[in-house]
């Protein structure tokens, strides 16, 4: 079913819609607080300030890369201190499990009428987010760097690798790739990406039991910990804001990235003119001679909280849906994101999500324990791309620090 929702939702943002009816986005009235948190990338902003625009009651937002570690805690008082928020695939888990969002149907059908079913993410029969933008990493490189080191965009990791190390030895770049390799989340994201790509699966078929220690899982670990000896040394700091600025400086010629950050990777008022230009999208890459694209689908959407007064709940969903409303997708937002939005047209800057689409990239797995293993892939591998143990310590490290994790929350017995 997710599988579908994400492929549909993509499908639909790159499709031409029929006009569907929305609140006027330059009358939107609200009567009671309004409280956001989400992540803190481009697109994420042009949709907090959509919400901000609506007047009556004050709107705030509190945008942050560290949002998954504050947004539970932060639904969880009662009232809860913020009223709205904004998730993906992964991150609306954690807040169904702790039971801290309320469904919408009655606002959709209320407040609703413009949004598309494919918009609607639907759990155990209920509307429990409404989504706005798909999202998706892929390869981006530097066209001038590739063609003084003679060699072609690549197609997969291995390609990749080789290209890297023409570059590095043709003495054109000391660190030719790029990646958001921070320690955390990024890093297990990455890990994940790669694993796909190798075609493993995360659990035992019909089980929470974790099933990575394995020669896919091995082969993933080896391929990021090559691909790291080409980054900056500070590698395991770097998340996508800074891997970003490292590429707008000029400094990477070759990167595994998010959609949602090609716009302002070839905004000529955010970088330096010569990597504007040479700045280009490639679709997402395979592995070990593998089919499946090293990469997943995700979509971000929002939520809006259980422990708040219904004119709260009401007031949230008002403004976020002026969030997303389509008489805002102008020149400066419409690259920002594969919009889920009527009106939405792809360009140059939305090309590699498309390409993740059509060429069935999977979508991030939204099962109730996959972000503890999330977190445990995100702090054990850690020692492995330091050099300090070996793939299959590293691994059985993972399986230990998860298996704990999931027996405490009831997962396993």
């Amino acid at each position: 079913m997710i599988k579908n929702i994400m492929r549909l939702a993509v499908a639909s943002a790159i499709a031409v819609f029929a006009a569907p009816i929305y609140a006027d986005g330059h009358g939107c009235k609200i009567s009671a607080r309004v409280s956001i948190v989400g992540n803190e990338f481009p697109a994420i902003h042009a949709v907090a300030d959509g919400a901000k625009v609506c007047k009556g009651s004050e709107v705030k937002a509190n945008l942050t890369a560290d949002h998954q570690k504050i947004n539970v805690a932060g639904m969880s008082g009662n009232p809860a201190e913020y009223t709205s928020a904004i998730i993906a695939n992964s991150s609306i888990v954690a807040l169904m499990n702790n039971d801290v969002i309320r469904p919408l149907d009655d606002l959709v059908s209320k407040h609703g009428k413009g949004l598309k079913k494919n918009q609607l993410i639907t759990i155990n029969g209920k509307v429990m987010a409404v989504a706005f933008m798909a999202n998706a990493q892929h390869l981006v490189y530097r066209s001038d760097i590739l063609e003084k080191a003679g060699i072609s965009a690549p197609k997969t990791y291995e390609e990749m690798l080789s290209g890297a190390k023409i570059i590095k030895d043709k003495g054109l770049m000391d660190y030719p790739l790029g990646g958001a390799y921070k320690a955390g989340w990024n890093l297990a994201q990455e890990f994940t990406n790669m694993y796909i790509g190798h075609g493993g699966e995360f659990f035992k078929p019909g089980s929470a039991e974790v099933s990575i220690n394995n020669a896919k899982g091995v082969a993933t670990l080896e391929m990021l910990k090559a691909l790291s000896a080409y980054m900056n040394p500070d590698f395991l700091t770097h998340d996508s804001n800074a891997t970003s600025a490292e590429w707008k400086a000029g400094n990477v010629a070759m990167m595994n990235m998010w959609g949602s950050r090609m716009g302002p990777l070839m905004d000529p008022e955010q970088s330096t003119p010569t990597v504007v230009k040479t700045t280009t999208l490639g679709d997402p890459m395979t592995v070990g001679g593998g089919s499946t694209p090293a990469t997943t689908l995700w979509w971000d959407g929002w939520t809006v909280a259980k422990n708040i007064s219904d004119a709260e709940a009401e007031a949230t969903f008002i403004a976020m849906m002026n969030g997303i409303n389509p008489k805002r997708l102008d020149d400066k937002m419409m690259p920002l994101a594969v919009w889920l939005i009527e009106g939405f047209k792809p360009g140059p800057a939305n090309v590699g999500v498309a390409a993740a689409a059509r060429m069935n990239a999977i979508p991030y797995p939204m099962l109730p324990y996959q972000g503890l293993l999330h977190s445990a892939l995100g702090s054990e591998i850690v020692d492995f791309m330091q050099g300090k143990e070996d793939a299959a310590t590293t691994l059985a490290d993972v399986e230990a620090a998860y298996t704990a994790a999931a027996k405490e929350k009831g997962f396993l017995n």
